[in-house]
């Protein structure tokens, strides 16, 4: 009897759980259903959105006292770049801004006329002499003016029968000479129409050793607007005889037919005449290398405006001849200074024969400034004009003498 009695309660709690199973299950079937035709209802009820939207994740709460997280931010798509193309360098900028302007002025020689050894020079046949030959030197110039203008070298046009430039696109055209400056060594010819470019005369007396400058011009006459590069290796050079002086050297190479192009710096300003080149060894045996010469563009433009207005330049004229004195004229001649004007001859009736000076005098100043290196006596008196009167400091044996001095006129070559 106590058995079946505890089959009957195991089996009753067994029923109850099975029982209260269903119907929890059911209670929550009901709630889930409720709930999700609540939340369909709801959706249901508002407007459509064209495009859905995308929501960051709230910020999380931080507790008081802590440092907030930063937001999580989303990082674009990457982009690339474009590469940049790699800038030109100065000298190929200044190049292309000159060279326009840079031309090969050509000098066709009259007859019995030989061309300077500078230039380069071929025979050609003339169309109105079949067969004949006659000579032509070839240079450089640089347009200076709009109104076409070329400034060049003094040499590059001597003995002409007739001038021509050859611009840099190549095409040719006939050139006339408005002046000449042998002393300087610089000339004037203009072409009429239009000019493919003009350059611009700086500053050379701002210029500085070791500063790189630019040639351009067409050496031995074929290789029309060479480039070469250098620096400038030393300022206010005379190399004595007719040639300038004040000169600028320059270890940019120069060849024969470069003389009359331009110096250049590297604000695309043409700073000197490139004129002359040193090739003879003077110590040893070994020719020189890297000897280029340019005269100053203050120099230039001086003379380039007097030819343009005048058609020739005027100088003051001292009537002497001179040595200038360095240390080792000094120590082979024993003189009593470093520095300043050997005279070894005066001009009878000339300016200086009339104030008095004499050979072997010895001029040490020019109205206060003194003869030295890079200011010899010709580059002090050319601060001046004819009839100006200067004051000559001199020394003569061991007596200082003040001698004025009216200047007169250089006769032309």
């Amino acid at each position: 009897m106590e058995r079946g009695t505890k089959f009957a309660l195991i089996f009753g709690m067994i029923a109850t759980l099975l029982i209260g199973a269903l119907i929890g299950a059911l209670a929550g079937g009901g709630v889930a259903w409720y709930v999700t035709q609540q939340q369909i209802e709801r959706i249901a009820a508002q407007p459509t959105s064209p495009a859905p939207v995308p929501v960051s994740a709230p910020a999380p709460t931080v507790a008081p006292g802590n440092t907030p997280a930063p937001a999580p931010t989303i990082a674009p798509a990457p982009t690339i770049a474009p590469v940049a193309p790699a800038s030109a360098s100065p000298v190929v900028e200044v190049v292309q801004k000159v060279s326009p302007a840079v031309v090969t002025v050509v000098n066709t020689l009259a007859s019995g006329a030989q061309a300077s050894p500078l230039l380069g020079d071929l025979p050609f046949p003339l169309p109105d002499q079949p067969g004949g030959l006659v000579r032509r030197g070839s240079g450089s110039g640089v347009i200076i003016s709009a109104d076409g203008y070329i400034l060049t070298n003094n040499h590059v046009i001597e003995g002409h029968r007739s001038l021509s430039v050859i611009f840099y696109d190549g095409s040719r055209r006939d050139a006339k000479l408005i002046g000449a400056d042998p002393l300087m060594d610089l000339a004037v010819v203009k072409v009429d129409g239009p000019v493919p470019g003009v350059a611009v005369l700086g500053d050379s007396d701002a210029l500085q050793p070791g500063e790189t400058v630019i040639a351009i011009g067409s050496p031995l006459g074929d290789f029309r607007n060479t480039v070469t590069v250098g620096v400038v290796s030393a300022l206010n050079r005379s190399l004595g005889g007719n040639a300038p002086e004040g000169l600028i050297q320059t270890d940019a190479a120069i060849n024969s037919g470069n003389s009359g192009g331009p110096l250049i710096n590297l604000r695309g300003e043409v700073i000197g005449i490139n004129t002359l080149v040193v090739r003879g060894g003077g110590l040893g045996s070994a020719p020189a290398e890297g000897l280029g010469f340019a005269v100053p563009s203050s120099i230039a433009k001086r003379v380039s405006e007097q030819l343009i207005a005048n058609g020739k330049v005027v100088y003051p004229f001292l009537g002497v001849r001179f040595g200038t004195i360095d240390a080792m004229l000094a120590l082979d001649n024993n003189l009593p200074v470093n520095a300043g004007a050997l005279i070894a001859a005066v001009e009878p009736g000339g300016p200086a024969a009339r104030a008095g000076l004499r050979s072997g005098d010895i001029v040490t100043k020019v109205n206060g400034k003194p003869i030295g290196p890079g200011q010899s006596l010709r580059a002090l008196l050319l601060e001046y004009k004819p009839g100006d009167v200067v004051t000559l400091e001199v020394l003569r044996d061991s007596e200082q003498l003040s001698l004025d001095v009216t200047l007169g006129t250089r006769p032309e070559a």
